[in-house]
C-alpha cells in the first residue's frame, strides 16, 4: 500500500464571494508524479495556494504526513519538507544565480551539504552551472523557471508543488522543463504539477486529476487520462 503524503478532502476556496474551488479531492502518495490539469480559471492555482498556505480554505481539509496542516504558514511547511514553485518563478532578480540557490537552503545550516545540494543542481540544470555569477533577473524566462525549480529542490522536500511550470515558454525551453520534472521524480522527488499544457503533463505523470470550474471532473491513470476522448476533446483540440 503506497504512502499517502498530501491527502485534499472537500477542499473550498472562495474570493470574495466567489467560490473559486468547490469541494476538491485528490491524493499524492509517496514517489509519484501527479498532475492537476484543466484550462485557466479551473481552480488549479487556486488549490495550490490553499495547500501551502498562502490562501485560506473556506471548508475542507489538508493533510500532509497524516497530519492537517490547515492554518500553518508557508514557512512551517517548507521546514516540513512542502515546497513550491510558485507560478511566475519569482526568483531573487538582483541576486546571483548561486545566490539564489544558497536561499532555497535558508532553513538549514549543514554547509557541506549545501555545497554538495548546489553542485547537485548545476548537474541536474547544466546552463545554470555557465551562468552561476550572473543576476537571475538578466536570465530568460526558461532559465528563471530552472533556478526557481532548483531552488525549491535546495530545501531537500519531500514534495514538490509546481505551479504552470511551462507557462510563457519558448517549445524548445517547455520540453527542457518537461525532461527535468521527469528527471526530479525519477531522483525520488514526490511531486504535484499543476499544468494547463496536459498532454505535456500526462505524458510524463503517474496519475492525473482534470479540474473543471473548481470541481474534480475526472481522474486516474495519466495515460488512461491522455487517451480519453473527453480529455482529448477538450484540452488537445481533437
Amino acid at each position: 500500500m503506497a504512502n499517502t503524503l498530501l491527502k485534499v478532502t472537500g477542499l473550498k476556496v472562495a474570493y470574495g464571494g466567489i467560490k473559486a474551488v468547490k469541494g476538491v479531492d485528490f491524493e499524492v502518495n509517496e514517489g509519484e508524479l501527479v498532475t492537476l490539469i484543466g484550462s485557466n480559471g479551473a481552480g488549479k492555482t487556486t488549490t495550490m495556494k490553499a495547500i501551502t498556505g498562502t490562501l485560506p480554505m473556506a471548508d475542507g481539509d489538508i493533510e500532509y504526513l497524516g497530519k492537517s496542516i490547515k492554518g500553518k504558514g508557508a514557512w512551517d511547511l517548507v521546514k516540513d519538507g512542502l515546497a513550491m514553485v510558485p507560478e511566475g518563478r519569482g526568483v531573487f532578480a538582483r541576486m546571483t544565480i548561486t545566490e539564489n540557490l544558497q536561499m532555497g537552503a535558508y532553513i538549514r545550516d549543514d554547509k557541506a551539504g549545501i555545497a554538495e545540494d548546489i553542485e547537485k543542481m548545476f548537474t541536474i540544470f547544466p546552463r545554470l552551472r555557465e551562468r552561476k555569477d550572473q543576476l537571475a533577473g538578466t536570465m530568460s524566462g526558461g532559465e528563471q523557471q530552472m533556478l526557481a525549480m532548483a531552488r525549491a529542490l535546495m530545501s531537500r522536500p519531500k514534495v514538490l508543488l509546481l505551479d504552470e511550470p511551462s507557462m510563457g515558454l519558448s517549445p524548445i525551453m517547455v520540453d527542457k522543463i518537461f525532461a527535468v520534472v521527469k528527471d526530479v521524480s525519477a531522483r525520488g522527488v514526490t511531486v504535484l504539477l499543476v499544468e494547463q499544457n496536459a498532454s505535456r503533463a500526462l505524458g510524463i505523470a503517474d496519475r492525473g486529476y482534470v479540474m473543471e470550474s473548481g470541481v474534480v471532473t475526472m481522474n486516474g491513470d495519466a495515460k488512461a487520462l491522455l487517451d480519453d476522448p473527453r480529455v482529448r476533446a477538450a484540452y488537445l483540440g481533437e
